[in-house]
């Protein structure tokens, strides 16, 4: 402004009124850019529409009632009293390694480069942090990969996951749990949040249901994953968590009366 202002040099009464007529355009201005960012206010700070929340069909009661087991998976994870903590640890994680990554290769032909571009589970993108502490954006299927090979690695590893009778468990032991325990729920989080309707065209829902309740019950019991890396997933959660309740007892039929047991039946016992 000092500059187009000094540049005149006419009649002081037409520099007067091209002044107030560029005044006047930047108020105008002015306010067309507050009308703008009070309205943009109404939705959202940044301008942008909230996004539409995506509905969770892992959620829907037609497929959380469906279980392998219906029993409290509680008394499956709490530690024997004549069992050591980390062999009770190596015993549950070693399981839920090689069953997770059966679980994965159920939907694998579904999770490729193309669909999955990167590691999702609800809002969250998760990368791959290498040996040097490299931060990685891969897809799904690699980052998988890398979980599943580290995995292997891990527990195959006799330093590690000892098998042999009076083999000692390194001090870094727990530690490398809780890192393993992290990623599987990863993978857990993305087959439900990407590749639920695979696994229901597949009938596994309730295999899928049972494992992920299962695991989330046991990093619980022993506090093996931070409930700030979980809570993506607290819905379905407290939801799968809790003991599905017994199927409804079926009334006797009217046609016919309920006849009386035979002496021989009443103290009879059924050896399993």
């Amino acid at each position: 402004m000092v500059g187009d202002y000094c540049a005149f040099s006419g009649d002081k009464t037409e520099m007067h009124s091209q002044r107030n007529s560029k005044n006047g355009l930047s108020c105008k201005m002015v306010l067309q850019a507050v009308g703008k960012v009070l309205r943009k206010s109404k939705t959202k700070p940044n301008g942008k529409k909230p996004p539409a929340e995506e509905k969770k069909q892992y959620l829907e009661p037609e497929f959380t009632k469906i279980r392998v087991v219906d029993f409290d998976l509680k008394e499956l994870v709490v530690l024997p009293r004549e069992i050591d903590l980390n062999e009770w640890l190596a015993s549950n994680t070693t399981t839920f390694f090689n069953l997770i990554n059966l679980q994965y290769s159920t939907i694998s032909e579904f999770c490729t480069g193309d669909t999955c571009q990167a590691m999702t589970a609800c809002n969250t993108i998760y990368y791959w942090y290498d040996e040097r502490g490299k931060k990685t954006k891969c897809t799904a299927p690699q980052y998988v990969d890398f979980v599943m090979s580290l995995c292997q690695k891990l527990v195959t590893d006799e330093e590690i996951f000892p098998t042999k009778y009076g083999k000692e468990f390194p001090n870094s032991f727990e530690s490398l749990v809780k890192k393993i325990c992290r990623y599987l729920f990863h993978v857990l989080a993305h087959l439900y949040w990407a590749h639920f309707k695979e696994t229901v065209a597949l009938d596994l829902q309730g295999h899928l249901n049972t494992l992920y309740a299962h695991f989330i019950v046991f990093v619980r019991e022993f506090n093996l994953v931070d409930p700030k890396e979980t809570c993506i997933m607290d819905d379905l959660s407290e939801i799968l968590c809790t003991p599905a309740p017994p199927p409804p007892a079926q009334a006797p039929s009217s046609s016919a009366p309920a006849s009386a047991p035979s002496p021989s039946s009443q103290n009879h016992v059924t050896e399993r």
